[in-house]
């Protein structure tokens, strides 16, 4: 037959043609009898209805022709670690799922699993695979997905070291349980689900990871070092799974990282990586240290011990706990102990101590908040010294040395030479200390004279930039845009020259001269958090005292929550940076939904707890108040006025009746006679927390049947809410219509049992900030608060 007739040439094209139509992936929402068998180079796919997940044979990264047969996600690239689920570890192009006539499963002849009912196996929209009873959901591996039931099952990592079980603890899978010296991490109570928004819930409670709300791809997951730990898929950020939650810090508190004796350290980064290490007295055996370490000089009945600050261990026996006296006693109960390794005694009075008693030390690691010091019993020939100190051992870096000179001859006659000789010396050190100090004020004040013209006397390296008087009125058109008034001055607008748009502050009644306004002023720059108002620069010339901050568009939080009033009183605002502007008819600020209120106590909670607890030098605000809270893009608050109290003249600081703030969010200690700690500001931050929730003011009676002069606002608030159980009551009405019980509740609630706790009239019942931007956050639990009262007020 001719090449060149028609028809064989399109028999020749249809028969070459097959293979690549074969080739295609075929896609099928269920996997049945009459499919079978499923093979690898039928590159088929099983697919959700949804098309989010897809089950099928998976090739495995970096190897030609195996495969497992998993689920993964079907809109991520299989570079960025897709899968979630998996039935083994390797197959190749010869293996074959079968659905049996009994209703078996069989993968390359082996059974799987069967049910005589089942007819189909099938992949739902949650990404569980179903057959008949048998789901993937019932019986993870190391993943677990939106909705998926965490309570009664078990995942193991996928280098099977460890486990988490009965949905609360972390164990290392040595073949123990969860009683067992295995177990380092227990959640504080059994896990339940996540939800899509990233939601946890537990028994009892919950907790948010770090980017709630958002609608994402999402994972928990025991990976194979031993952290349990939260991913949510970032496609903007180059296809990445970003961690939004993991269960241990320190990554050195997993077990399992070095061998007996060794001590686990972080590395620089700290949280993500670790080395082992051999204590004093000990050295790598063979395999170095991550396969353990052994001593140098084995024990004998002479021993010593050598102290490890800041370590932990365990011991294949027993740590017994006992109460000693003192130190001695501790030590003698150990060294006379042919089974003790060790001994732990932490120094606070109450005689804790506790024996490392056993054949090898287990599970030692390293951690700065270890409260207890180890003490490791070597031989006495070991002379080795510790390569574990503490900040008490850095210190003393003085030592006593005894310097003795020999006495003259008895018959020396130079006493006389040596008295002419000192005075001489002494004399001429004399005169050339007077002149170089003459040298040195005379360059000195050519030199202060020369800084003073361009600006640049004592300003500290790396401060804020100082700005002369006559760039502050150019900037400011002259002082012309004025934006606020509050205490502690007025506020003005201004442009700098590199377009910088400023909010400036003239401050009124500042104590102390030049050097002492500088000094606070670097301190306030040096405080940087995403919730606090950067100060960019100060003027200190003519007697002004002048502050240069960010400028926030979004003006004060009071503009938000009591609308009515501040339209009424709009002209007569009293925020130290209100950037809205003050006439009447200023444009209608947008409404905060729950969700965005929410967001703004978190925020303003945790800007306080950085100034109370992670600042170098400690600040007290003393006026936290809706109009000290700024908003600025995405409504995200910031706090202005911090660190100002020191700067103001003392009599202006202290009155009769010695109070400080505005009325209505000051703390009862300001009116006792009780200290003011770091609790006052505590107090008002839980007065614009219930603000927050009720969108009116402290002191603007609500409807209740009690006296004016005797009604407090925390007091009806908590009856409204735990009392006659009617939170719709203390809802801000302008969304109190958008109150949905089922997805507010626990952040309503949330908020204002935390505001409960803050309001409380003794400062020992508050907590910390630092706690209250816990209990916001819900990783910590929050016990039912009581009724909150002022001192001259008795609870009903």
């Amino acid at each position: 037959m001719s090449l060149s007739n028609p028809i064989f040439l399109f028999l020749f094209f249809l028969f070459n043609l097959q293979p690549s139509i074969s080739q295609q992936q075929q896609k099928i929402t269920s996997f049945n009898i009459s499919n079978s068998p499923w093979l690898p180079s039928q590159n088929k796919t099983l697919i959700s209805p949804n098309t989010n997940f897809t089950a099928g044979f998976f090739p495995i990264p970096n190897s030609q022709n195996l495969f497992t047969f998993s689920i993964w996600f079907s809109k991520i690239p299989q570079t960025s670690n897709p899968v979630i689920w998996s039935f083994s570890k390797k197959l190749n192009f010869s293996s074959s799922l079968v659905i049996t006539s009994k209703g078996e499963i069989l993968l390359n002849n082996v059974t799987l699993f069967g049910n005589s009912n089942s007819t189909k196996l099938v992949l739902h929209d949650s990404g569980n695979l179903v057959f008949g009873n048998w789901t993937s959901f019932a019986n993870p591996k190391n993943t677990i997905l939106p909705y998926q039931n965490i309570s009664g099952v078990e995942i193991v990592s996928n280098n099977e070291k460890f486990k988490f079980i009965t949905s609360q603890f972390l164990v290392l899978n040595d073949g123990s349980n969860a009683n067992s010296t295995s177990q380092y991490y227990k959640t504080p109570n059994p896990l339940l689900f996540m939800d899509d928004a990233g939601k946890m819930s537990m028994v009892g409670n919950s907790f948010l990871t770090s980017d709630f709300g958002d609608s994402r791809f999402r994972k928990f997951v025991l990976d194979d070092d031993g952290n349990l730990r939260i991913y949510s898929f970032y496609p903007e950020q180059n296809n990445t799974w970003v961690v939004v939650w993991l269960a241990i810090w320190e990554m050195c508190k997993i077990k399992g990282n070095c061998g007996p004796n060794a001590i686990c350290m972080p590395r620089e980064d700290l949280y993500n990586s670790t080395f082992c290490v051999c204590p004093s007295g000990f050295m790598p055996n063979q395999g170095g240290a991550e396969k353990g370490c052994e001593r140098k000089i084995p024990l004998s009945n002479e021993t010593h011990f050598v102290r490890l600050d800041y370590v932990n261990y365990t011991t294949n026996g027993s740590m017994n706990q006992i109460t000693a006296g003192n130190y001695t006693v501790c030590e003698s109960s150990c060294r006379f102990d042919s089974n003790c390794l060790g001994f732990g005694f932490k120094y606070d009075g109450l005689g804790y101590c506790v024996l490392l008693r056993g054949k090898q030390l287990q599970y030692g690691y390293w951690s700065p908040g270890t409260e207890t010091a180890l003490f490791l019993k070597v031989d006495q020939k070991e002379s080795e010294a510790t390569n574990f100190i503490g900040m008490t051992e850095v210190m003393q870096t003085t030592c006593p040395v005894r310097i003795s000179l020999p006495l003259p001859p008895k018959d020396s006659n130079t006493t006389t030479r040596n008295i002419v000789i000192i005075c001489t010396l002494f004399a001429a050190e004399l005169i050339a200390g007077v002149a170089f100090f003459w040298s040195f004020l005379k360059r000195y004040i050519k030199y202060r004279d020369m800084a003073t013209t361009l600006g640049l006397e004592l300003l500290p390296a790396g401060g804020p930039k100082r700005f002369t008087y006559s760039e502050i009125k150019v900037a400011t058109n002259d002082f012309a845009n004025l934006i606020g008034r509050g205490g502690f001055g007025d506020v003005y607008k201004g442009v700098l020259p590199d377009h910088r748009v400023v909010a400036v502050k003239c401050l009124k009644n500042v104590t102390g001269g030049d050097a002492e306004f500088w000094a606070e002023v670097t301190i306030i720059a040096r405080m940087h958090h995403l919730n606090l108002v950067r100060l960019w620069g100060f003027c200190a010339e003519k007697g002004q005292r002048i502050l240069v901050y960010e400028y926030i568009p979004g003006g004060s939080l009071d503009k938000y929550l009591f609308r009515a009033k501040s339209r009424k009183n709009s002209a007569e605002s009293e925020s130290d940076q209100s950037h809205s502007s003050p006439k009447p008819n200023s444009q209608e600020k947008p409404v905060l939904d729950w969700n965005m209120r929410y967001r703004i106590a978190l925020g303003v909670a945790r800007s306080i707890a950085y100034l109370h607890e992670e600042c170098l030098e400690w600040v007290l605000h003393c006026d936290i108040k809706p109009e000290n809270i700024l908003l600025g893009d995405d409504c995200c608050p910031k706090i202005s006025d911090f660190g100002l109290a020191k700067l103001r003249k003392k009599e202006d600081m202290m009155t009769i009746s010695r109070r400080r703030g505005t009325p209505g969010y000051m703390a009862p200690e300001w009116i006792t006679a009780d200290p003011i700690t770091s609790k006052a500001d505590v107090y008002s931050f839980g007065m614009v927390l219930l603000e927050l929730v009720s969108g009116v003011r402290n002191f603007e009676i609500q409807g209740s049947l009690v006296r004016s002069d005797e009604w407090y606002f925390p007091g009806w608030a908590f009856d409204k809410m735990f009392k006659e159980m009617r939170v719709e009551d203390i809802l801000d009405s302008q969304i109190c219509h958008a109150y949905d019980s089922k997805v507010h509740f626990q952040l309503v609630n949330r908020m204002v049992k935390t505001a409960m706790w803050c309001l409380q009239d003794r400062p020992e019942s508050r907590p910390t900030m630092g706690k209250v931007a816990k209990m916001l956050e819900g990783t910590v639990e929050i016990m039912d608060p009581k009724k909150p009262t002022v001192f001259f007020l008795g609870e009903e």
